[in-house]
């Protein structure tokens, strides 16, 4: 094994320790602050400190109650269902519209102050317009998910056209292209590692704000679940919900790293 290998592996064990020792402090402080240990239990199951017995939250994340009571996996599958509808919605309009503000100055004149203007607005500040539109709860979260993750994909396939070197444009006019020949043929192939950037960091946007939107919408969701324990003043399992959204997140941003890494020429080459 080695040196990189073994500090990539026990860099992070060393991290984790740290946080552990800081959170154990924090729960000898804070009144009835959940310890790592009890919040454990009530991840797996077992006895608390306490001596209650626990059913833990990933024991039986498949079991369904009802509509409105349903295992942790469930919760995680609906907000993905979310995620994924406006992020592919996200896909559909910001490529595109990239690939205009790219390839036409006007185009980049004309949208660039809207795009700097609406970019910044939190999610939150989109939310009950939209539900005010839709009357509906999952319309409300996609369309919120669509509104603010789009702007990276935009973003970044305009700054994708615009690194097409200009020799290749020229060969273009020289092979007399028309416009959509210039896009596949030139364009996309060069512009493509920058796409999947945007993607890339317009996911991970989509799952933050996906959390945030289900605990003002409510439904069933990982958001509303969160939200749902801390009304329950069940905040173990609000730690839980907290590492489980940044474990998805995490393996989400891998999942697309990876694909990008294959589209990427300049990795190939």
């Amino acid at each position: 094994m080695n040196k990189e290998l073994m500090k990539k592996i026990i860099l992070p064990f060393i991290v984790l320790f740290l946080i552990i020792q800081f959170w154990s402090g924090l729960a000898t402080i804070v009144e009835d602050f959940p310890t790592p240990s009890d919040t454990a239990v009530y991840a797996f199951g077992g006895e608390t400190s306490d001596g209650d017995e626990i059913e833990g939250v990933l024991s039986d994340p498949f079991y369904i109650e009802n509509q409105d009571d349903m295992g942790v996996f469930w919760q995680i599958l609906e907000s993905l269902k979310r995620v994924f509808a406006g992020f592919a919605l996200a896909i559909l309009v910001g490529i595109p519209i990239g690939l205009l503000v790219g390839m036409s100055k006007n185009v980049q004149y004309a949208l660039d102050p809207f795009i700097q203007i609406f970019k910044p607005v939190s999610p939150l500040a989109w939310l009950p317009l939209l539900l005010f539109i839709f009357q509906d709860i999952n319309a409300t979260a996609i369309s919120t998910i669509f509104i603010t993750s789009i702007w990276p994909i935009i973003i970044n396939t305009a700054l994708g056209v615009k690194n097409v070197s200009e020799d290749y444009l020229n060969v273009a006019k020289v092979l007399r292209f028309t416009a959509m020949e210039k896009v596949y043929k030139i364009i996309l192939p060069v512009a493509v590692p920058y796409i999947f950037t945007g993607m890339r960091l317009s996911l991970g946007i989509a799952w933050l704000v996906i959390v945030a939107a289900e605990m003002l919408t409510g439904g069933i969701g990982i958001g509303f679940w969160i939200w749902d324990e801390y009304n329950n003043l069940a905040y173990h399992n609000i730690i839980i919900g907290i590492i489980l959204v940044g474990l998805v997140g995490f393996i989400l941003d891998v999942v697309m790293g990876r694909i990008a890494d294959y589209f990427d020429y300049r990795k190939r080459m």
